[in-house]
């Protein structure tokens, strides 16, 4: 299983980012995928999860702001974040059950 983030970067408040993750040596299609959070000196938060028929769920703390999506010709999900805050400052990681990637830094600051 390889699991490959991307798409991180530095934005002002409010702005807008999209991550993406590739994903292989699994049944993509059938998988549920995930996002997780781990900002600085805390402790790992899950973020959302989308299923295979495309249903999702997002924490309290993102929803509304976050839209995540997937596309199965691709083995890639996605995660577009949007009106961006400070908080939102941590390593975002793609999660296939208790597996991960190593992470892409998304840094939110003036």
């Amino acid at each position: 299983v390889q699991l490959v983030e991307s798409g991180g970067g530095l934005v002002q408040p409010g702005g807008s980012l999209r991550l993406a993750c590739a994903a292989s040596g699994f049944t993509f299609s059938v998988s549920p995928m995930n996002w997780a959070r781990q900002a600085p000196g805390k402790g790992l938060e899950w973020v959302s999860t989308i299923y295979s028929i495309g249903s999702a769920v997002y924490s309290d703390s993102v929803k509304g702001r976050f839209t995540i999506s997937r596309d199965n010709a691709k083995n890639t999900v996605y995660l577009e974040m949007n009106l961006l805050k400070p908080e939102d400052t941590a390593v975002y990681f793609c999660r296939y059950g208790e597996l991960r990637g190593q992470g892409t830094q998304v840094t939110v600051s003036s």
